[in-house]
Order: structure tokens, then C-alpha cells, then sequence
């Protein structure tokens, strides 16, 4: 499990760098730019495709949605997306679009980490595991946190 949700992880990541990139290479108004709708919460004005949020959360829902003791939690995740992505639309921050490619974009950046399992089951896995020792093991001896 805990390979899987280091795999999860780093697609919240990746599918943040790829939202980021096609951000900056892609300018595309939000629609309170334009004159569009009303906006209800105050926002940077940056580029709105794909959506930061939605990239995140369901980057990390379709990893574990790819393995099947996860997908419960996969489910969950996807599904708690689906009022994120309308709530950015009605408040005025996003258009539709914006969200179809935050799940293109994390559905890429989930599929790529699955394939990486060298890197992220070996290496990195074990990188991250003396990391968590390190830091949780004081607190898991105490009893504070359980393992």
C-alpha cells in the first residue's frame, strides 16, 4: 500500500508540473477575464487551463483507481472531484474546458507514474520509506502514531 500511495503522490505532482507548464505556455483567460458570468471569490488573474485543483485531486484518484485494493479510495477521490470541478465553474473561476483538461492532464500524469514502478517501487520507494522511519518512528514507538 504504501507503494501505491507513493505512486499516488507522485502523480498529484507530475500532474501539477504538467498544469503548471501548459499554464505558462498556454495563456488562457478565466472567465471573469473576459467578462464572463459573475465572480464570487477573488482570483489571481492567471491562466485557467487545466484546473490546479481538479489536476491534483484526480491525479491522485485515478492512481488508485489503476489498483484494485485501492479503488474504493480511487472511487471516493474521483467522485469528490465532481463538485470541485462545478463549484469552480459556479463561482466563477473556470469554464467547462478547463476541467476536461485537468482529467486529460491527470489521467497522462497518473498512466505515466504507473509505468514508472522501476523508479518509484525501488529507488525512490526506499528513499521515501527511511524518510518516513526517520520522521515517524519516535511516534510510532510511543504509541502516538500507529505504523
Amino acid at each position: 500500500t504504501r507503494k501505491r500511495m507513493l505512486e499516488a503522490a507522485a502523480a498529484g505532482l507530475v500532474g501539477l508540473l504538467f498544469a503548471q507548464i501548459i499554464g505558462l505556455v498556454w495563456q488562457h483567460p478565466r472567465p471573469f477575464m473576459v467578462g464572463i458570468g459573475r465572480t464570487l471569490i477573488p482570483h489571481a488573474a492567471d491562466s485557467s487551463f487545466p484546473s490546479d485543483h481538479l489536476t491534483l485531486l484526480w491525479s491522485v484518484a485515478f492512481s488508485l483507481l489503476m489498483h484494485p485494493r485501492l479503488r474504493r479510495a480511487g472511487t471516493v477521490l474521483a467522485l469528490l472531484g465532481v463538485p470541485m470541478a462545478w463549484a469552480r465553474i459556479y463561482l466563477g473561476v473556470h469554464f467547462p474546458l478547463d476541467m476536461a483538461g485537468a482529467a486529460i492532464v491527470a489521467g497522462l500524469s497518473a498512466w505515466l507514474c504507473a509505468r514508472q514502478q522501476r523508479w518509484l517501487g525501488g529507488p525512490i520507494f526506499h528513499y521515501a520509506n527511511a524518510v518516513y522511519r526517520r520522521l515517524f518512528g519516535p511516534l510510532i514507538r510511543r504509541g502516538w502514531v500507529s505504523p
